[in-house]
């Protein structure tokens, strides 16, 4: 190689290492919109921002739940009308990290499914807007209930977020059927009330036959023995503190069992890789298999 082809080659590196810097080291303030903002309103208050140490001096009541989705720093800002003082918007976006745990405190937030086509998810009702983008996640609250509006601002807030990471592949595993909209949450922790499962996704169905809710889970481990000793810790437990029936399925040669939890119902648990995955609280057996054999299917 040439003396002149190496020194284009470093400031090439160069110039890649100081561009991610730079994308890096982005404020989180310059996602708040300052100038561009919809005619007639005016920023009043902000950008101010909170880590880890100030958040609760912000939502004091809801900053222990996004801690436990392991929260870097947030921003938050208010915005007036110059017409009605009174009308105000306020504005929050919190970087959690990574695009998994971003979805994992909106999953938290919705209570249901009313989407408005922005980010990778999102929540539209009455006064407030939220949704999710990479790893940022926003709350949008209006004193008047103007859903029109706050989806303009919530689309002005997202076209400034660079992050376009895809949403958590596991979403993409559980059966489409009988799934209730907007169900899906991610828990950092004791999944199903079980410190033992760890992390994972809950899925929440409607049963064909009789319209009552049950679920499909799907625990998150390092490694496969992990997930197998986890699978063991499960069945013991279930041994003492409810039951464990004869005749599990073992779809594709998978293993499992098949008990009933004193708190979730009945249950079937499979092992996939680093998976356990699971249906509980269900009442026909047959549709409960069925269902549990696609999700397995679908886990990768």
């Amino acid at each position: 190689m040439t003396r002149k082809k190496m020194v284009v080659l470093s400031l090439s590196i160069l110039m890649m290492i100081w561009s991610g810097t730079s994308l890096e080291a982005a404020p989180l303030e310059s996602l708040v919109p300052q100038k561009d903002i919809p005619e007639g309103w005016t920023l009043i208050d902000g950008p101010r921002t909170y880590n880890k140490k100030t958040l609760f001096e912000h939502i004091d009541g809801q900053a222990e739940l996004f801690l436990k989705y392991r929260f870097q720093k947030s921003v938050f800002a208010i915005y007036q009308s110059r017409e009605k003082p009174d009308h105000q918007i306020e504005l929050d976006i919190y970087d959690m990290g990574n695009v998994l745990h971003a979805f994992g405190v909106f999953s938290r937030f919705r209570n249901e499914d009313r989407p408005m086509g922005i980010g990778l998810d999102s929540f539209l009702e009455g006064g407030s807007a939220l949704f999710y983008k990479g790893k940022y996640f926003v709350m949008i609250y209006g004193t008047e209930p103007n859903p029109s509006f706050l989806k303009e601002w919530a689309m002005k807030v997202s076209s400034g977020i660079p992050d376009h990471s895809p949403p958590p592949e596991e979403i993409g595993y559980f059966p489409k059927r009988g799934l209730k909209p907007g169900s899906i949450q991610y828990f950092p922790e004791g999944l199903l009330g079980h410190q033992f499962l760890k992390r994972g996704f809950q899925g929440t169905y409607i049963s064909e036959a009789e319209g009552k809710e049950y679920h499909l889970f799907l625990a998150i481990f390092k490694n496969s023995q992990e997930a197998i000793n986890v699978l063991k810790i499960y069945k013991d437990h279930l041994s003492k503190k409810g039951r464990i029936d004869s005749g599990s399925p073992h779809p594709f040669g998978l293993s499992g069992f098949k008990g009933k939890d004193p708190y979730q119902g009945k249950l079937f648990v499979l092992q996939k890789g680093h998976y356990l995955l699971g249906i509980v609280g269900f009442e026909k057996e047959k549709e409960a298999e069925n269902r549990l054999i696609e999700f397995a299917k679908n886990v990768k």
